[in-house]
Order: C-alpha cells, then structure tokens, then sequence
C-alpha cells in the first residue's frame, strides 16, 4: 500500500511516527524504498522473534541464578555464563538501537530530498544510492563488531564482576552461584580500618611512585649517556652505544628472572663475591627487605631501559643543526649551558608524549616487578591481601586471580587502573598529528 505524502514537509511527522512505530515502515508506505523497508523490517522481526530468549538472558543477568544444590554441579546455574550472555545481549541491544536510529533518520532524510526535489526515486536509484552511502559503514562494520565483542564486551564484563562477589571459596560457579553486592568491594578496598584497604593504599601509592621513578630514572639515564656519547671524542662511541643497547635487546624476562638469581639472598652471586672480597659479612638481602627490594627494582629497570631512551635521545639530537652548537660556542657558551639551553628543551619538547606513554607503561610493567622479586617480600597485610611489599596493582591483580581467586576485588583494581591510565591514553591520542589534522 502506498500512501500519498506531500511536498511541503507537512508529512514529516506521519513519516516519523511511522519508523519509530515499525522499523523501516516509514519506507515502505510513503517513500517506495521497498528493499531498503524490508531489510529494516526483517531486522525487527527478528529481534522480535528472539525477545524470548533475549528477555531470558536479561533476567539471568539480574539474577545471575539460583542455588540448586540438590543438582548435580555440571546441571546448574553458572552465574558467570549468566552475566557473559547479559553482557552480550546488552551489546547486541544497543546495536539494534543504533540500526534503529539510523532507520529513522535515512527515512527523514529520503523525505527531505523529496520535499527538495518533487519527486521520489525509483527503486534502481535507491539501491544504487544507497550502495555508495552505506559503503562506508558496511566496510567498518566488522571492524566495529570485532572491537565490540571483543574489546568492549570483556571491558564491560570485567567491570561489573567488581559489584559481586565472584570470590572463593564460596562463590566460585559452578558449585555456587554469584551475587551482586553493589559497592561493597570498592568499600572493603578504599574504606579505611581493613587490611584491604591498607593493603590497597600501600600498594597504589608503590606504583605511582614506581611509575614516576622508572620513567624518569630511565629517561635521564638516556639522556645523560646519549650527551656523553654524542659530545665526547671517542672514537669508540659507537662500540659503547652498541654494548648499552645489549640489556634492552635481550628479552625483559630473561633479563629479570637472571638478576632474580643473582641477587639471592643465599646463594646468588652478587652476595657470594661480596662476601669473598670480605666487603661484607653476611649476605645483603636485596630482595628481602621491602625498601631495599624497592631500589633494587628500579635500579635494575634502570639497566633495562635506558637503552631505549639513548637511543631515542640520540636520534633526536640529530635533527640539531650543527651550526647552533658552532654559535653557542663562539658565544663563549660552555658543555653544560649547550645542554641546558638548547639540547634539553629541544629533546623535552619532542619526546615529551612518550614520556608519558612511558610513565603509563611503567604503571602497568608486570614484568620487571614479577619476574624480579615476584612481589616479595611479604609485609604485614599480605597473608589476607597476597600483596607483597614490591607489587604493583597489575602484579597484584594476578596474585588476586591466579592464587586467590578473589576476582572481585581484581576487578576493583583493573578499574583503578583504567581510571588512571584512561587520561593519560586520551591525551597522549589528542596530541598527535593524525587527531589534529585528520590523517593518517
């Protein structure tokens, strides 16, 4: 049946009740857009004939199940499968909506060009038209999917097991269900007066200060030997350069599982020659004392990572005209002014975003903690929290779900850590040239 509109834009409201009525009416009975009314429609009768099953996973998602312990385990509720299908039902929902919308406003928009030109399009026009319009979206559609349900969806996912008690030993599925508790985990994490939450605020405050020390320490580390290489007469340079390069050439876990075993407190080397060259008497405990375990760690991060910095600095410094350092000598400026006035701020202002994308790497450097001291030594809250006095909130994060299963509260921790890092991420995207100027 088609239905007579007018040119004037007096059947605007009629074509606009029409698709939010029904997808894709508004197509079918004023526009003749019948292909493309019809594939809007499907759309809708299939959701419609789902809604069963998607009403289903949405009371599974509030519910997250029901105790059955007169079942046997493998034929009851799994809370976790639960809230995976809520998640994805959400996800799939929320796509529905956007199809929805976009079926709204290509009605309004046809409409639009009819009131412009007088005439409706017949249908050889309106596929090819809407060929090349909707080319754009169905080439990034997969891309958009994949990054949906895969990036999104476990990021959602991950966030909401931070309001149960997905935790053991009793709530792991599926012999026991899980349950929402609100804000409870972020109370027991950040409300003072519980090892939790001590726990917590001493390892936070690590790993901001662990952060900061491992980039700066390694970047002016850098820095400090790409100005030496670069202004010293040594013909041998590049040797030294090629022999700095060798700690961050090696793979970061060899690296640090090496220097776990020699800086043993029994038997490593380090201790061993210190006592034959009667330096010491007894074995330093380098890794087992909480502050000493701390500098050891970014000392070692130091050996590791200044490489890439040099290297960075250095390629930098090349773009310095020769002629600046010929003028700054001639006026009477010496090897430290050079570095203060001009080498510094030049190098500051080009790698200045990657510090900061350093800064957040460091935060999140699970390697050079775990595979150092593996988090050790153990402190005072650790036996409740598994927190040693070197973690980090990502080496605690792993602790919390591989040794204790307590993955509620490592859910608490990786929204922390989403909230710190989030800003950094987004400033450092907002900075670069593809964002600014829209290229690639």
């Amino acid at each position: 049946m088609q239905i007579k509109v007018q040119t004037d834009g007096s059947s605007r409201k009629q074509v606009l009740i029409s698709s939010i009525l029904f997808m894709g009416l508004g197509h079918i009975l004023y526009l003749k857009e019948y292909v493309k009314g019809v594939f809007y429609a499907l759309i809708e009768v299939c959701m419609l004939l789902c809604s069963p099953m998607i009403m289903s996973k949405l009371i599974n998602l509030v519910t997250l199940g029901n105790s059955q312990p007169n079942l046997p385990v493998k034929q009851r509720d799994n809370s976790i499968f639960m809230l995976i299908d809520g998640v994805i039902i959400l996800a799939v929902i929320c796509v529905f909506i956007a199809i929805y919308i976009i079926s709204v406003r290509s009605a309004l928009k046809s409409y639009e060009e009819y009131c412009i030109f007088g005439w409706l399009k017949n249908e050889k026009n309106i596929i090819s038209d809407t060929a090349q319009k909707a080319f754009p979206i169905l080439a990034l559609a997969p891309t958009v999917g994949l990054v949906l349900f895969f990036v999104v969806v476990p990021l959602i996912f991950s966030a909401c097991v931070a309001f149960t008690n997905y935790a053991a030993p009793d709530h792991i599925p599926p012999n026991n269900t899980v349950d929402w508790v609100g804000f409870a985990n972020f109370k027991a994490m950040f409300v003072g007066g519980t090892a939790w939450s001590t726990g917590f605020v001493r390892v936070a405050i690590w790993t901001l200060v662990w952060g900061a020390l491992a980039t700066f320490t390694c970047y002016f580390g850098g820095m400090i030997m790409a100005v030496s290489l670069n202004q010293s007469k040594l013909k041998l340079a590049p040797v030294f350069r090629t022999i700095f390069i060798l700690p961050y050439a090696v793979p970061a876990v060899v690296s640090m599982l090496v220097w776990n075993n020699l800086l043993n407190g029994s038997f490593g080397v380090v201790n061993r020659t210190l006592i034959a060259l009667n330096i010491t008497s007894a074995g330093v405990p380098w890794l087992s004392n909480a502050w000493l375990a701390k500098f050891v760690c970014v000392l070692i991060n130091l050996w590791a990572g200044f490489p890439y910095f040099m290297l960075l600095i250095t390629g930098s410094m090349t773009a310095i005209s020769a002629d600046i350092y010929e003028a700054a000598k001639i006026d009477g400026a010496n090897q430290f002014q050079i570095f203060k006035k001009m080498i510094l701020p030049i190098v500051l202002y080009q790698t200045t975003p990657l510090i900061i994308m350093s800064f957040t790497h460091n935060i999140n450097n699970f390697g050079a903690i775990f595979f150092l001291t593996n988090g050790y030594p153990v402190v005072a809250d650790s036996t409740t929290t598994g927190a040693g006095g070197t973690d980090i909130l990502v080496t605690w994060i792993y602790k919390l779900t591989v040794n204790l299963l307590k993955y509620n509260y490592a859910a608490v921790l990786a929204i922390v850590i989403f909230v710190v890092l989030a800003p950094f991420a987004i400033y450092n995207f907002r900075n670069t040239k593809a964002y600014k100027d829209g290229e690639m």
